[in-house]
């Protein structure tokens, strides 16, 4: 029988003990209050059958391979949710991270892996070190020992009755590693599937509205369009004072346009990852990721109910968006076919889709253009020898060198700052063709916001999507229009992404039973209501 060894010769009560130790670390690590107990009272079977006198050398050689795999499940267990609980505060069950894995080729998977190689590189080490000891230490326990002692077989018994009755405990039992990580797979890809055609839930939204009366009070041509982006947060764009120039083209729009162009200066998502973001915002902040459509309503369904023609042109791949959103349109156009981070599809393609748009005669158009602003992987999002901050020292390396963030994270900052420059040039243009192309005695309409922000460096040594700081949620909230200049006061509103579709639907002159004009941040009778964030002591006129 193949055996390991650890330096010193332990006892079969010291080595059990210690293997139970291991299993507490992993429990504490991954979950949270009684459920750290639970987990525990799960992984004690495997320890007290080490314990359980056996004479037999093949049956021992089972027991050595059997308890060995359940504890070494449990360790991987603690060690999966503790990387989860680290970088998103969310569990392996929670939608977030289900969400995330159905929308997830097998090819960014690997990307994102390789993102994350130094963090998944030492966590791999630590986990496989700590393997290494569990085989050690059942080996150890799996020697051959004397029978267990009157006392200690009551004990025995008393503690067994607590791992039956976790067992029989359905709340309790559902955490077992054994029984967890494939209901899990399970779940994914019932998930997945339920994406796969929503041709139905579609159907529901479009009858929703048209039974709700959608209409518009819209007289003569309308025009709006929607620019969507990715991860841009409004703190590394120069148009809301940050002091590297990303944002000069919005900029100059903004000086020239005036009255007729609004900054919203305290823009919030209230979701740190893309498709509840989209979900809240589409559905007027009424439903999440993947909840039924019920009586919920969609901008889309709402605004072909009311007589506006819908086009959606993307730089994503995702067929989440694609079925929930994206098909509710009337035109639609997926430019990018090559799904994960490593995509190379600039943001620029999009543009001679937006102009065919808006030379289209339909009278009533809301054009929504999904860009990929500044998505990780940063310098990919960006022309590759288009370089504005390459080698600058400027205030905000020395800022950060002050601050000691390492060397990756402030080239990180570099390649994120010079996406949102590219980026910036493309929205800018977007705008340009909005107005130029103004329906003669009509209205039209620009919008521009992220689903989410970013956080690279801003709070914490890290880089990428964030829900435990304020900066996976600051988002910039920008818009034109044609008509009467806005109201200046409307700047310093607070605004929360996910209540956008009532100003777009405002825009449109949509209306329809059961409209809230309050949630809408151009309306007089706007009241702002504080999102419930993963992230404490926010403050939202910031």
């Amino acid at each position: 029988m193949f055996r390991f060894h650890l330096p010193k010769r332990l006892s079969v009560p010291v080595a059990s003990l210690s293997l139970l130790a291991l299993v507490t670390l992993a429990a504490v690590a991954g979950y949270e209050g009684r459920r750290v107990a639970q987990v525990v009272v799960l992984a004690l079977p495997a320890v007290l059958w080490l314990l359980w006198p056996l004479k037999s050398t093949r049956w021992r050689s089972l027991r050595f391979a059997v308890a060995g795999l359940l504890i070494g499940l449990f360790l991987i267990d603690g060690a999966v949710r503790a990387f989860m609980r680290m970088h998103y505060q969310a569990s392996p069950e929670s939608s977030l991270v289900l969400a995330a894995v159905a929308n997830t080729t097998p090819r960014e998977a690997l990307e994102y892996a390789s993102s994350q190689a130094l963090t998944l590189a030492g966590g791999g080490a630590a986990l496989i070190a700590s393997l290494w000891l569990v085989a050690a230490l059942v080996g150890a326990a799996n020697r051959r020992s004397e029978p267990l002692r009157l006392r200690s077989r009551w004990v025995f018994a008393v503690l067994m009755a607590l791992c039956l009755a976790g067992l029989l405990s359905k709340p309790w039992r559902r955490h077992h590693p054994v029984l967890f990580w494939p209901n899990w797979v399970a779940s994914v890809g019932e998930l997945r599937s339920a994406w796969s055609n929503q041709e139905n839930e579609r159907a529901k939204l479009l009858a929703n509205a048209l039974a709700a009366g959608a209409r518009t009070s819209m007289t003569g041509p309308s025009t709006v369009v929607l620019v969507l982006t990715d991860s841009i947060n409004r703190d590394n764009m120069g148009l809301y004072g940050y002091s590297r120039d990303t944002t000069p083209h919005l900029a100059q729009l903004a000086a020239a346009e005036r009255g007729q162009f609004l900054k919203l200066q305290h823009a919030w998502s209230v979701q740190p990852s893309t498709l509840a973001s989209l979900s809240g915002l589409f559905s007027f902040g009424a439903r999440d990721e993947d909840d039924p459509v019920n009586k919920t309503h969609h901008l889309l369904a709402l605004a072909r109910a009311a007589g506006y023609r819908v086009w959606w042109m993307s730089n994503h791949d995702d067929v989440a968006i694609e079925q929930q959103h994206a098909r509710l349109a009337d035109s639609l156009e997926m430019i990018n076919r090559e799904p994960g981070r490593s995509t190379a599809m600039l943001d620029g393609e999009l543009l001679d889709c937006l102009k065919e748009a808006l030379i289209d005669p339909a009278p009533r158009k809301l054009i929504i253009v999904h860009l990929l602003g500044a998505h990780p992987h940063y310098r990919l999002r960006a022309p590759a020898d288009f370089t504005p901050f390459a080698e600058e020292t400027d205030g905000v390396e020395r800022d950060m060198m002050r601050r000691g963030k390492p060397a990756w994270l402030r080239a990180a900052r570099r390649s994120y700052d010079t996406a949102i420059r590219y980026h910036d040039s493309v929205v800018a243009e977007t705008l340009r063709l909005s107005r130029h192309h103004t329906p003669g005695g009509g209205h039209a309409s620009w919008m521009f916001l992220s689903d989410h922000g970013q956080e690279v460096g801003h709070e914490r040594v890290f880089a990428g999507h964030s829900p435990s700081t304020a900066a996976g949620y600051r988002i910039p909230a920008l818009l034109w229009r044609s008509a009467a200049p806005f109201d200046a006061a409307i700047t310093s509103r607070p605004f929360r992404a996910d209540w956008a579709g009532w100003t777009l639907a405002s825009l449109m002159g949509l209306q329809w039973r059961g409209q809230a004009s309050e949630l809408d941040v151009l309306s007089p009778s706007y009241a702002w209501q504080a999102p419930q964030l993963q992230v404490k002591a926010v403050r939202y006129d910031q």
